[in-house]
């Protein structure tokens, strides 16, 4: 099966951390890639996201990093930065190199987990790990990520990380990779039952997110903790306009497989990467991004579940 990694141009390398429920993820492109980013969630954290919309300066990036710690996970990107300023990647600013790192953070703070992770040094070391190979499930970013958080995080399930891609006729591909932090549960876009999500606290199956809201069972307060991410990617060549058209609709692959989506609870963002000269329709890039990320979102909590330990399971609370 095709990941992100098969794009042309891209790599990508996590740190986990070996005791908390925390990581990070970078996507590095070291030949520069036009890039774009649409915000679509109402609790966003995030860095250098504006200069990625048509009208600013700055017409291609370096690499993105998507990390746990919530806001002090921003800083993971200055770990990212040293690495590509020491390989001499990045915006020649009149003879100094300076690396462009967007960055988006997940919520996925729990009492008595250190607030010092990720940092800067594990930005530096997912760097160092960074390829064409792509480990899923609770690995980088996507470790201490969970769904279905509407009855509290002792009733979630684990979210993890994932990546799909697929081929056009012609050469052009397309990929995409998803951290998966949601409020709402994960669904079949088919059937639109729900795989991965909020569990009733008897142990009798899912309690339905949306039926819960319905219902006005909440089992803590709902905060700012929750987020999707993701990163679609493309050899195809494409305009600073188009490319974030592609991030919008890119979105709605979240929308298909998370309900609910894009709440007030949830900080969802999805970059978007140029990499190649093939040429493309944006209007089919654009659905065919959205499939990618929906099937990314489903390869991350079924791989995620799949292989969790109770004991991981219960550090995830």
């Amino acid at each position: 099966m095709l990941k992100i990694t098969d794009v042309p141009g891209i790599e990508v390398g996590h740190a986990t951390h070996p005791t908390e429920a925390t990581g990070c993820t970078v996507v590095l492109c070291r030949q520069g890639a036009v890039a774009g980013v649409d915000v679509r969630g109402s609790a966003p954290g995030t860095r250098e996201t504006d200069l990625l919309r048509p009208g600013f300066l700055i017409q291609k990036i370096h690499a993105l990093v998507l990390t746990g710690g919530s806001a002090f996970g921003l800083r993971t990107a200055d770990g990212v930065m040293q690495y590509l300023w020491e390989h001499r990647i990045g915006y020649n600013a009149r003879g100094i190199i300076v690396p462009i790192v967007p960055a988006a953070v997940i919520f996925d703070l729990r009492p008595n987990r250190d607030p010092r992770f990720p940092d800067a040094q594990m930005g530096y070391q997912a760097c160092e790990t960074a390829g064409q190979t792509t480990p899923e499930g609770l690995v980088g970013a996507g470790r201490g990520a969970t769904v279905g958080k509407i009855l509290g995080p002792e009733n979630a399930m684990a979210g993890g990380l994932g990546s799909a891609a697929t081929e056009l006729p012609g050469g052009v591909r397309v990929g995409a990779l998803a951290v998966v932090n949601s409020l709402g549960d994960i669904v079949d876009p088919g059937s639109g039952a729900i795989v991965a999500g909020a569990r009733e606290p008897d142990g009798s199956g899912f309690a339905d997110t949306l039926r819960c809201m319905k219902e006005g069972r909440l089992g803590s307060p709902l905060t700012a903790t929750n987020t999707t991410l993701a990163v679609v990617a493309t050899n195809a060549r494409l305009t600073k306009e188009q490319v974030n058209k592609l991030a919008q609709m890119a979105q709605n692959g979240i929308a298909r497989v998370t309900r609910p989506a894009h709440t007030m609870y949830d900080g969802d963002v999805v970059f978007a990467l140029s990499t190649g000269e093939e040429t493309a329709d944006i209007n089919l890039l654009g659905e065919v991004a959205a499939q990618m990320v929906s099937e990314a979102i489903l390869r991350a909590v079924t791989l995620s579940n799949a292989s969790s330990t109770g004991s991981e399971l219960t550090n995830l609370e």
